[in-house]
């Protein structure tokens, strides 16, 4: 299901990959245990490397067990992609009830390093909600909250603080349950974190919620294959992989602007060389903007500085259905706002290759490029 393109294949031997795509994370898809699962919030004493961050009863799933089982559990009906475990947690709940994952990561990361977090999550089939949004907590030290409710960090969260945070968000939400849905994105370590916290950071009052047809009133998700990569400082084209965020250097914006200039079409015609060597590789264009502005005009700048790349490399020959865009508006910056180059940095266009169609990346807001958006 994951297989790399046959013209890319080859170049994932070099040192490049070697470097930047170690997986920084223990234990990845918690194959490695102490014991088979037997009860509810197990993971601490069930698997290495990971724990609850909070008194939440964050869940451990192997095909080993009867009652914490594989394909077949409490919550629904969900097949292994990653081997015969993966992790289970509630990410909503009535009265700011939430549980979250904490894992270790295997080297403190690197100040002012660009990295790359992802997992793969699927919706359970007795969930009666779904949500928009997904944090990770980047931190020095182990958390260990005495809460079963929502962690409240964000106080902590300036230039000076010992954590890092990035969330992820779907405008469709995450409601895939027939499958697994890999989610993505990018940030800037602020040095020395250590380990990670998976969950949903926003209380009752600002979680956006979607209603489902499960019967619990809740969202509950399995989440499988967490990892943590290092990203170059711009993208090799001669060792571009598969479901890898890379910022497209040239392509940049100014204030308010989403035009491309020559810089940014020559940049352009070199990816779409690439993308005209196999027509099984799709692409996805995600944009951004600096801190400027309200949400909603950020949000919608984004839009078009996305479209703008996407609608040069369609008129380049690209086919349409073979590309989608999003715009991110000023949430995912990559530096410093408070500084005028921080602000040029984050004014960026970045792109993510699949093998196949999306499949791999429903878990990401997606547009489909179309003449009339």
């Amino acid at each position: 299901m994951h297989k790399v393109p046959s013209i890319l294949a080859v170049l994932f031997l070099g040192c490049f990959y070697m470097v930047h795509s170690q997986n920084l994370v223990y234990n990845p898809s918690f194959e490695e245990h102490f014991k088979c699962p037997e009860e509810l919030g197990n993971i601490d004493d069930d698997v290495p490397h990971w724990s609850r961050s909070t008194g939440g009863t964050t869940d451990y799933f192997h095909s080993c067990s009867s009652d914490m089982g594989v394909p077949k559990n409490f919550n629904g009906y969900q097949p292994a992609d990653f081997g015969q475990a993966y992790a289970g947690l509630y990410l909503s709940a009535p009265n700011d009830y939430r549980e979250y994952l904490q894992g270790q990561l295997k080297q403190p990361l690197r100040a002012g390093k660009r990295y790359e977090v992802s997992f793969y999550i699927s919706l359970a089939d007795k969930s009666g909600y779904s949500i928009r949004d997904i944090g990770v907590l980047f931190s020095s030290n182990k958390k260990k909250v005495n809460t079963r409710k929502v962690i409240k960090f964000q106080g902590d969260i300036s230039r000076n603080s010992k954590y890092s945070f990035t969330e992820m968000r779907n405008w469709m939400y995450f409601t895939n349950t027939k499958s697994w849905s890999r989610v993505v994105t990018t940030f800037i370590a602020k040095g020395n974190e250590k380990f990670l916290t998976i969950g949903n950071f926003r209380d009752d009052r600002k979680s956006n919620l979607h209603k489902e047809k499960g019967v619990k009133k809740a969202a509950y998700y399995y989440l499988d294959m967490v990892s943590v990569t290092l990203l170059p400082d711009e993208y090799p084209f001669n060792d571009i992989q598969v479901n890898k965020i890379y910022r497209l250097p040239n392509v940049k914006f100014k204030t308010d602007e989403y035009e491309l200039d020559h810089l940014a079409k020559t940049e352009l015609k070199r990816l779409f060389q690439e993308l005209e060597k196999d027509e099984k590789l799709f692409v996805t264009i995600h944009a951004h903007t600096d801190n400027d502005g309200t949400e909603n005009y950020n949000n919608e700048l984004s839009a078009k500085r996305a479209k703008s790349v996407a609608a040069y490399l369609t008129g380049l020959g690209l086919p349409k259905e073979r590309i989608r865009w999003i715009g991110h508006g000023g949430k995912q910056p990559v530096a410093d706002n408070a500084t005028e180059d921080g602000q040029r940095k984050n004014r960026r266009a970045e792109f993510m290759i699949s093998n196949g169609a999306f499949e791999q990346q429903d878990g990401i807001t997606e547009t489909l490029f179309e003449d009339g958006q």
